[in-house]
């Protein structure tokens, strides 16, 4: 599928529909939840591999939020009758080409900006298989030391929302 195909099944595909307090109402198009302000469902997957570095990739120049800019997690949107951890594993499996991990759940959290209106869910997850990059989606992929990648948020353009995910992991990983 190229990259125009995707983004058009994307927008069309049905995506978690929830209220104020994380209740579901149903689901509607992605591009109808954008163009609403409605809230939907959205996970949030950090990727480490067994020496603790951090994966990060580059969003294709195609994606509707954030074309282009790098991000510290994997993930998207939760699909209408789907649970976050199902998401999350759809998601990770898609995007990067990792599946069956454990998903170990950190914060779950509103996100509300101009773009986008989402309640979250982070996870993280350790894996040191091979990535399998999802072209329309990602454009590469790195691991990194943690600080590095937080360094990087000051000079490179990353995913806002993404990176409130990754504030929330630390928080919940502090003294550990």
């Amino acid at each position: 599928m190229d990259e125009a195909a995707h983004r058009a099944a994307s927008d069309a595909e049905r995506v978690a529909w929830v209220d104020e307090q994380d209740r579901p109402l149903g689901g509607v198009p992605r591009a109808e939840l954008r163009a609403r302000r409605l809230l939907g469902r959205g996970t949030y997957i950090l990727l480490f591999n067994s020496a603790g570095e951090l994966c990060v990739h580059r969003r294709t120049l195609s994606k509707a939020l954030y074309p282009g800019y790098w991000d510290v997690a994997a993930g998207g949107m939760v699909l209408e009758g789907e649970s976050y951890a199902d998401s999350a594993a759809r998601e990770l499996a898609e995007e990067l080409g990792i599946r069956d991990v454990a998903l170990v759940e950190h914060a779950h959290f509103l996100y509300d900006a101009p773009e986008s209106r989402l309640w979250c869910t982070a996870f993280s997850a350790v894996s040191d298989a091979p990535l399998v990059l999802q072209p329309e989606e990602v454009l590469e992929a790195r691991f990194i030391p943690l600080a590095e990648a937080l360094a990087e948020t000051h000079i490179k353009p990353y995913c806002p929302d993404s990176l409130a995910a990754l504030q929330r992991y630390l928080v919940a990983t502090q003294g550990r």
